[in-house]
């Protein structure tokens, strides 16, 4: 009828449901290709993404307003090329394992069609990641943006699709919901086609998936604490927080949250903070710049979330210097009457000076408690008798002598390459790793026997007294085996 307005949320679900169909098409071909097939397919893609690194980053800043530019793209090579480097003798076609001596195979089969949510913090270098380790392991996916990110989203996505296809891949491998929407989301998330659902985003959206009764990967907030040990190379350390706690303005949520200083030592690293462009705000100042950055409670205010601190201070009414670089408060707890002690998507740290490590210890607790259990914990040290007593830590990333941020995803570390940090069960995640192809594959095993089954059983006509030997000899052959299994 002309000129009649069709319903949002009623184009989108349907949009949801063709893409569903389409997609689940699409990977029943892509399960029957071999290694060398997915792998010319995954070097057309990260090429095509090397190619477009620099543009798409210019269209995420542009779109969001988050970040900056050259660490936008620096993210999508890291998602793309470091990304190939880490993964691309990784088996996960085929037999992938085979113990000749125990008589076992593993096999390694694709989950099916993924949905990938997409934060709007990180739209196309989690597009560029998502793709490449769903079609390593020769899975289908669905994108669903952020609706504030919805064309830079489409465009990677488009991208990596059209890359796919050309190298071999079936069409609608790769496809993304142009029409976003929180029931367009939901009729994907619930929809039977989807296996499994990789969910980078905000706290509800990851706890969303989790709730709809298929298996789902996500992740929690990092409230990460920093700690700055006596032993620390002061210079260094501070020159590793800010490179990290800058980088594209603190959009990556490994980033550090809290700086905890040792009170010997505080008098030198705030003056290295200070020398390398920390503005360590008064308390007045603190209040009216805790008061911009959250909206109802500790949710972060989208409008400073991955800004510079000049655009803060500003905002705040705050005069810095010229080249300040993070904008620092003290803090003297945890919790509702310390704002700076929870997450903050952007470039304002907390600062907690402490007597000794014991006490940084339970501080970083709190900290982690109090929005990041299960993430990441930085220190800065050169005592590794200390970075054992901090290895017990709630959390599965205990990053030293490094920026938090580039040492949790994969940058300057040996961990995987990732954009998906799971927080292992305390953090409420199904993984405690850095999520990598092997994350997405089922592995079937063939496995022979290796014992007779009859030696194990008890005849019901033998005395009590030999039932008893034979329990006794099974328990030890039982003991055996699994002495010869590692114990496992």
């Amino acid at each position: 009828m002309e000129g009649f307005q069709y319903d949002h949320d009623l184009q989108s679900i349907q949009e949801a449901r063709i893409l569903a169909k389409e997609g689940k098409k699409a990977q029943a071909k892509l399960a029957i290709f071999d290694e060398d097939k997915i792998e010319k397919i995954i070097l057309n893609m990260v090429k095509t993404a090397e190619k477009n690194a620099e543009k798409l980053a210019r269209m995420a800043v542009k779109e969001t307003g988050f970040g900056n530019i050259s660490d936008k793209t620096f993210k999508n090579y890291h998602a793309s090329t470091t990304l190939y480097e880490s993964i691309k003798e990784m088996k996960t076609v085929g037999i992938i394992k085979h113990d000749l001596e125990k008589k076992i195979m593993e096999i390694a089969e694709p989950m099916g069609l993924l949905m990938g949510i997409i934060p709007s913090t990180n739209p196309t270098s989690t597009v560029i990641y998502k793709t490449i380790i769903s079609i390593k392991s020769r899975n289908g996916i669905v994108i669903s943006p952020h609706p504030s990110a919805l064309k830079s989203t489409m465009e990677a996505a488009r991208l990596m699709n059209e890359a796919a296809v050309a190298a071999g891949a079936p069409e609608n491998i790769i496809t993304c919901i142009s029409k976003p929407s929180m029931k367009a989301t939901d009729e994907l998330m619930r929809s039977d086609e989807i296996a499994l659902i990789i969910a980078t985003g905000g706290s509800a959206m990851v706890k969303a998936a989790y709730s709809v009764g298929k298996p789902a990967l996500g992740v929690g907030p990092g409230n990460v604490p920093a700690y700055i040990e006596r032993t620390a190379d002061i210079s260094k350390a501070v020159r590793n927080i800010i490179a990290s706690k800058t980088f594209d303005f603190r959009t990556i949520c490994a980033s550090e949250q809290a700086i905890i200083v040792e009170k010997c030592i505080e008098p030198q690293v705030v003056s290295e903070f200070q020398r390398q462009g920390g503005y360590f705000m008064t308390p007045e100042e603190t209040d009216r710049v805790a008061k911009i950055l959250f909206v109802k409670g500790h949710a972060m205010n989208a409008q400073f979330v991955g800004r510079p601190a000049s655009v803060i201070a500003s905002a705040a009414n705050v005069s810095i210097p010229e080249g300040t670089k993070v904008l620092i408060g003290r803090q003297n707890g945890v919790g509702i009457d310390s704002p700076l002690s929870y997450e903050k998507l952007t470039t304002v740290l907390g600062f907690y000076s402490v007597e000794d490590w014991q006490e940084a210890c339970d501080l970083s607790i709190n900290l982690l408690n109090n929005g990041g259990i299960g993430h990441s914990f930085s220190m800065h040290t050169e005592n590794p008798e200390i970075v054992m007593k901090f290895a017990t830590k709630p959390v599965f990333r205990i990053l030293v002598n490094t920026g938090s941020t580039q040492g949790g995803v994969g940058v300057s570390t040996a961990i995987s390459p990732s954009f998906t940090l799971g927080c292992g069960t305390w953090g409420g995640s199904a993984t405690s790793d850095n999520v990598t192809p092997e994350h997405l594959i089922n592995i079937k095993r063939v496995a022979y026997g290796i014992k007779d089954v009859n030696e194990y059983q008890i005849s019901p006509e033998k005395s009590e007294e030999t039932k008893q030997n034979d329990m006794q000899q099974l328990l030890t052959g039982l003991m055996d085996l699994l002495q010869r299994n590692g114990g496992k």
